[in-house]
This record gives C-alpha cells, structure tokens and sequence, in this order.
C-alpha cells in the first residue's frame, strides 16, 4: 500500500521517485545498493537577504494624506502614502457604493498587512494610521468636526 501511495505522489510530481528515468521506466535492476548504505542528510545554509523596507523614520505628524478617490484605481495613492508613514484620511462620499466597500476592504487588508489602526471616521470618511502613530480623542473629535461643521 505504501508503494502505491508513493507511486501516487511520484506521478503527480509532488516527490521525486528515483527509481525511474525521464521516460518512466523502472531503473531499479540498474542499480546496486549496499545493505549497509546509510542515508546522507544534506543540509543548506541560509543566506539572509537584506531588508527591502527602509527603515521608516519618526512620521511627520504634521502631515496627514486627504485622498477623496473617485474610483478603485486610485488605492495606489491611498497604499503609498500609508506605506510611507503617514496618516490617510480616505473620503468616500464621492464614489459609488459598489467601490467604496472594494476600497474599504484594500484599506482593512493593508492594515492587517502593516499593522496600523483603521477608524470609521463619518459614513464615508475613515483614517488609517501607521503603527507608529497615535490618533487621540481630541484629534478624531477634530477630524470628524471638519467633515460635518458645513453650515
């Protein structure tokens, strides 16, 4: 049963069984093997690869990205920006329900990615902050002031 079950995963290419060539046949007559051969375990060493992310310097909390997209296409700026450090205000007011959930959920994942916050800021307004950066009270009460205080 066992040479089945390997037969089975040598035919679907997930182990490679040495007991056949290229063509498929069975090359085991060819071959001789000691009784007391032992199996050799080989080992690789591992090679670090640098870093490809800069390290990220203290953010500029005077600068908080705005972006009021008008479709999908523009979370490459949304992506950007918040990958560079910086707080992102995303508007969706001006989009279509459709692409705002799209937008809502690339945003969701690129928090989980970056470990930020994501906050519900309005219906359609949300902030996403960097790991690094702490939204206070006083900051969303003023964030959220700003999108409703249009009498």
């Amino acid at each position: 049963m066992a040479d089945l079950i390997k037969r089975g995963a040598a035919w679907l290419g997930l182990v490679t069984d040495h007991r056949y060539d290229e063509r498929g046949e069975l090359i085991e007559d060819k071959l001789t093997v000691d009784e007391d051969s032992q199996l050799v375990e080989y080992t690789a060493s591992v090679t670090p690869l640098p870093s490809r992310r800069a390290a990220t310097p203290d953010p500029d909390l005077s600068r908080i990205v705005t972006v009021h997209p008008k479709t999908f296409n523009d979370a490459k700026t949304i992506g950007e920006s918040f990958r560079d450090g910086f707080p992102v205000i995303m508007n969706l007011t001006d989009m279509e329900d459709y692409d705002a959930k799209r937008l809502v959920d690339f945003a969701a994942g690129l928090i989980f990615g970056l470990r930020g916050t994501f906050e519900k800021v309005t219906n359609k307004v949300f902030l996403l902050s960097p790991n690094e950066v702490t939204v206070t009270a006083e900051d969303r009460e003023r964030i959220a002031g700003g999108f409703y205080n249009q009498s």
